[in-house]
């Protein structure tokens, strides 16, 4: 779970909420019609622009911003170069025996096409085909989130403006005005909000999802590869631990486990 992402709506709402009720009543702020205009017409927008089998998505995309299985990128190169002394050793069909102990479903799968005695040329296609199809789903699901936090203010501009048309064809009535204006208003702060607060964040944390899926993923394919040439497993352990520092940017933690040779 990312509690993060828990922690961070908690704080923005309860700061927009102190600073309301620092100097007035929360009833003032709340008004169901802009709210129907913001999140309905957010809704609509999205529904106009997306067929339906990609706005089913959107549902899980919200729980995959709160909950997540942390992944040990270091632990899977131990359990690579593990296989990789299993395959020197026994050769490639022993893998095979190990296959149960690997709980990394994609690794599980090209290990198996390699047990399966499908040629390097032929895994190598099959599984960049596979991290291309889910990148290319994760681009939807965060495209949807994108645009939703460009339709919701947009809706709260349009409910201000159906406020001020309100407010202006009754302006005989002076004392009416300010709570108006007031009321018409809201709308775009509801639009804001929502936007700044719950979709532009999510989207970057499913931006951030995705590309730690596809860093996993192609550390599996390059693991993979080295384990049907048999090179050696320190070399291998160096050179894929060289290859996630450089995708992250820092340094790993390192561990001797699985590099015997």
């Amino acid at each position: 779970m990312d509690i993060t992402s828990f922690i961070g709506i908690l704080l923005g709402i309860g700061l927009v909420l102190w600073a309301i009720l620092l100097n007035s009543g929360l009833d003032l702020f709340i008004n169901i019609p802009s709210a129907a205009v913001v999140f309905g017409g957010t809704i609509a927008a999205t529904a106009i622009a997306y067929p339906m089998n990609e706005l089913f998505r959107v549902a899980g995309l919200f729980i995959k911003v709160f909950v997540t299985k942390k992944k040990d990128l270091v632990q899977l190169i131990d359990s690579m170069v593990m296989v990789c002394n299993v395959a020197r050793k026994g050769g490639v069909l022993a893998i095979e025996s190990k296959l149960n102990e690997i709980d990394n479903e994609f690794l599980k799968k090209g290990l198996q096409f390699t047990v399966d005695g499908k040629d390097e040329a032929t895994v190598s296609s099959l599984l960049r085909g596979e991290i291309k199809q889910i990148q290319m789903s994760h681009k939807d699901g965060w495209e949807i989130m994108n645009e939703m936090g460009k339709f919701a203010p947009a809706f709260g501009m349009i409910g201000t403006l159906i406020g001020l048309v309100q407010m202006l064809s009754s302006l005989d009535d002076v004392a009416s005005v300010g709570p108006k204006m007031a009321v018409a208003l809201i709308t775009t702060f509801y639009g804001a909000l929502v936007a700044n607060l719950i979709f532009i964040p999510m989207t970057v944390k499913l931006k951030r999802r995705s590309a730690a899926e596809s860093l996993e993923m192609n550390l599996v394919l390059e693991g993979i590869i080295f384990i049907r040439k048999g090179v050696n497993p320190r070399f291998m352990k160096e050179t894929l631990e060289g290859y996630l520092e450089n995708a992250l940017g820092v340094k790993v933690k390192k561990s001797d486990e699985g590099a015997k040779k």
